[in-house]
């Protein structure tokens, strides 16, 4: 942590008198009746009022300067009982020098001082794990005193909760738009591999380059699962149109492997250099943009090149299962040729009209 400063200030110096209350009860005095005759004779009150033609100047009664001006002259003060001689202050109260407070903040109705920093190195979540440690292993707090983390620490324990709900609402989202244009369960479970591969490059990047986890890291993981099952749809789709039209199943994956290669390189490299700009930005707002293009970007990288690897050959693993399962049909289309068609009579020819 860096620029420490504790937002209480000492307050001015001032006599303090603290009661002994057994003290008290002992010359049968009241507490309540001591303190007004001991703010009565330092202090004063108000005896009455001068006119001077449209003024109206308080009279204040009260010692003079020498009987109230050190801790030795309080300490002399009489204060009488109601029945009895007058007793010193000293025999009923200790007199100390102290300072008072320079101002009482609560919050949440408990006086609170308030010792603001800012983040000098590491995450923010590192920060708030040593201050705790060392809050808790070095000071002996007494009892009724604790300490809480609060500001952007505790803002970003009350957003995880929304940011994670974002991120699997976003999932789902994406899993049910893919299932309806599909029309199958199955394949868009095949197709939602490729967003875990990117979250781990993403984690692996920003390690590599010491940038913490965020909450615009998180927002840039959201948007990374919107956009890395693209590579993979293309693939799946084109893998299904090849099979419709009679390809076996691993001429299909190959083929459509190397054909899809190019668009899928090309969409990858102009989303990428896109983002260079703000990955490498200066200036103002520079430490939010950037993390959050630096974990799309490494994101995106590692899904695509795990993309074209692994999702053609768990395409055809999970269909060689389905046919095995009997879940899925081996789609050969027939192959019928002109003379074929022409040699059949009229009433057996289908294509005939």
């Amino acid at each position: 942590m860096k620029d420490v400063e504790p937002l209480l200030r000492p307050g001015a110096p001032e006599i303090q008198i603290v009661y002994d209350r057994n003290q008290v009860v002992r010359f049968g005095l009241n507490l309540q009746s001591v303190a007004d005759q001991v703010k009565a004779m330092v202090q004063g009150t108000e005896a009455t009022l001068f006119n001077l033609k449209d003024r109206r100047i308080p009279i204040i009664v009260r010692l003079n300067e020498a009987g109230r001006d050190n801790v030795d002259s309080v300490r002399q003060l009489m204060v009488v009982p109601s029945t009895g001689e007058s007793i010193k202050l000293s025999s009923v109260a200790e007199i100390i020098k102290g300072r008072g407070p320079s101002e009482i903040r609560r919050i949440d109705g408990s006086r609170t001082a308030v010792i603001q920093a800012n983040l000098g190195a590491g995450s923010l979540s590192q920060a708030a794990q040593a201050i705790n440690q060392n809050l808790a292993e070095n000071i002996q707090w007494p009892p009724g005193m604790t300490y809480s983390i609060t500001g952007q620490n505790q803002e970003w324990e009350e957003s995880q909760g929304s940011l994670y709900l974002a991120l699997g609402l976003s999932l789902f989202l994406v899993y049910v738009i893919m299932a309806a244009q599909f029309e199958s369960l199955i394949q868009p479970l095949l197709i939602m591999v490729t967003i875990p591969m990117a979250f781990i490059g993403t984690f692996l990047g920003l390690w590599w380059m010491g940038v913490p986890i965020s909450i615009v890291v998180i927002l840039g993981m959201i948007m990374l699962a919107g956009i890395v099952v693209n590579n993979a749809i293309v693939l799946v789709d084109y893998s299904n149109q090849l099979r419709l039209r009679g390809m076996e199943l691993k001429d299909a994956v190959l083929t459509a492997s190397s054909v899809r290669l190019r668009p899928i390189l090309m969409t990858t490299m102009t989303t990428l250099l896109g983002l260079v700009p703000m990955a490498i930005a200066t200036g103002n707002g520079a430490e939010i943009r950037t993390p959050m293009a630096m974990a799309v970007m490494t994101g995106l990288l590692s899904s695509t090149l795990l993309t074209l690897l692994v999702i053609p050959s768990l395409y055809f693993l999970l269909i060689r299962l389905l046919q095995w399962l009997g879940m899925e049909r081996d789609n050969t289309a027939i192959q019928v040729d002109d003379a074929s068609i022409n040699s059949l009579p009229a009433q057996e020819n289908p294509f005939h009209v």
